[in-house]
């Protein structure tokens, strides 16, 4: 059995779709990032970077005792190996899957984190910032229509862990005020994958947690916004 320690966003969502693709059973551990649950001791043992998602394997292959892993794109390569899907064993065409899957954790997924936090979370709104992160997340997608225009249904082949990976994060494009009509090859994927039974399974997981765009208190800015001062405090034991 697997823990999944998860909360609704593009990262989390990533690995709760990788679990339905798979046809793995999970335990749930819901992490209440508006409540810090990401600095608590416990779940820093699993996750020391105190970001979601990570995992628990508790049937490892090696059976030497419960398997933690964390960050994202470490989980999807790991989910991968253990039941032999959606990364090729070919060298090539490995290779090809994981080059995109560090592209996404390298750049599509960072660089759409902070153009969304500075135009959709940020209580001032700082145009250099919006408009230096619209520009790059814009480039970002042209380099993936680029790559779709080339290979066609999915971004390295067949579907894959480097689908799954950029999936979540596209799904933001209209929340950040983006098109998918500017990038026609990206918008024919995004439509496919969207279809998938098994990929709306892993976005329906935490769906009951999301909460209004921007709709925060101090405690949870703090909490959300303020990862370093926030984990050197709770690491300390301070209030």
């Amino acid at each position: 059995m697997i823990e999944l320690f998860h909360a609704p966003t593009p990262n989390g969502w990533k690995v709760s779709i990788m679990l339905a693709e798979c046809e793995l059973p999970f335990t749930l551990r819901r992490v209440k990032l508006n409540e810090g649950d990401q600095f608590r001791p416990e779940f820093l043992e699993i996750s020391p970077n105190n970001r979601i998602p990570a995992i628990v394997d508790h049937e490892p292959q090696d059976t030497a005792g419960p398997l933690p892993v964390f960050e994202s794109g470490a989980i999807l390569t790991y989910l991968a190996e253990k039941t032999g899907r959606f990364l090729p064993s070919a060298p090539r065409a490995r290779t090809a899957v994981n080059q995109w899957l560090m592209w996404q954790m390298s750049g599509l997924g960072p660089m759409l984190g902070q153009h969304g936090h500075f135009k959709l979370y940020a209580k001032e709104k700082l145009p250099y910032a919006i408009e230096r992160y619209a520009a790059e997340a814009k480039r970002l997608y042209a380099v993936l229509d680029a790559q779709l225009e080339r290979t066609g249904d999915c971004i390295a082949g067949d579907y894959s862990i480097a689908d799954i990976a950029c999936f979540p994060w596209v799904m933001t494009h209209k929340a950040q005020g983006f098109t998918l009509d500017d990038w026609p090859h990206v918008r024919r994927w995004y439509a496919a994958l969207r279809a998938r039974t098994r990929l709306q399974e892993g976005l329906a997981v935490g769906r009951d947690e999301v909460s209004p765009t921007g709709q925060f208190d101090d405690r949870a800015r703090h909490n959300l916004f303020g990862a370093a001062a926030a984990g050197v405090e709770r690491r300390k034991g301070q209030p």
